[in-house]
């Protein structure tokens, strides 16, 4: 069985949110930080140490929106059901969701900015000869290419009709290699100015109201697996009442 690796890292290089959104993480290395083990151990000198090296230690300033991550309904909305339930956030999402058969949509020929309808979701299915299946966990190859300028305005996006096809059909996972499950708000928001539709803003994630699914955003590496015929592992850490968790997508291709 091949193990691959579909996660982008945090990192301060790679530019792959908004400026008011970037995470920072702070190293600290083995060469500066034998005064943090002294305070644990009173007498203690930097000599006393093997190779006078302290510890690696990082702190990180980051959203649950950073890097690989899975967005919980409560991201979405308050409430999902229609309104009949409050919407679950990431501490309260059911483990069994997450290690699941993997189904990947390839959309990745629509122009930036393209919202994906239901009717381009089923031509997709057939066109991999894939029979959608309660559970299965949907990835979407959209386009967009992490690492490269101006990632975020990246790809396409996926409708509130092609996410509410899917959740229709029992799928509660779904993924996304772009920034976003929504097309880009800079194209998003062109196609408002013109419309003062408000009901195009962010249709995708909003279609959680009327059923509760899980998103991950910001995959990679879509084009190294297969259209169907592998599991995909997608762990989301536990934070209380948070509206996300950083996961470590994997796809499992094989026996």
């Amino acid at each position: 069985m091949q193990f691959i690796d579909l996660s982008i890292p945090i990192t301060n290089d790679v530019v792959s949110d908004p400026p008011v959104m970037r995470p920072n993480i702070t190293y600290m290395t083995h060469e500066n930080t034998w005064e943090q083990i002294a305070m644990f151990f009173p007498g203690l000198t930097r000599e006393d140490l093997p190779d006078g090296e302290g510890w690696a230690v990082e702190m990180l300033s980051l959203s649950t929106h950073n890097g690989t991550h899975m967005d919980a309904p409560w991201h979405y909305h308050s409430t999902t059901d229609s309104g009949a339930s409050p919407a679950p956030s990431i501490d309260e999402a059911p483990l069994d969701l997450f290690f699941c058969p993997g189904v990947k949509l390839d959309f990745s020929d629509r122009p930036h900015g393209h919202v994906v309808s239901g009717a381009e979701v089923e031509a997709e299915l057939a066109r991999i000869g894939h029979d959608l299946q309660p559970l299965d966990i949907v990835l979407v190859q959209s386009g967009a290419i992490y690492g490269t300028e101006n990632f975020t305005d990246q790809g396409c996006g996926m409708g509130a009709e092609a996410t509410l096809y899917l959740t229709e059909r029992g799928v509660q996972v779904v993924g996304t290699d772009a920034w976003s499950w929504d097309a880009p708000f800079s194209h998003t928001a062109k196609r408002w100015a013109e419309t003062r539709d408000p009901s195009i803003i962010w249709e995708g994630h909003k279609a959680g109201r009327i059923r509760p699914y899980y998103q991950i955003e910001k995959l990679t590496n879509l084009a190294a697996i297969p259209a169907k015929g592998f599991t995909f592992s997608c762990f989301p850490v536990k934070i209380e009442r948070a509206s996300a968790g950083w996961i470590r997508a994997v796809a499992l291709v094989g026996d």
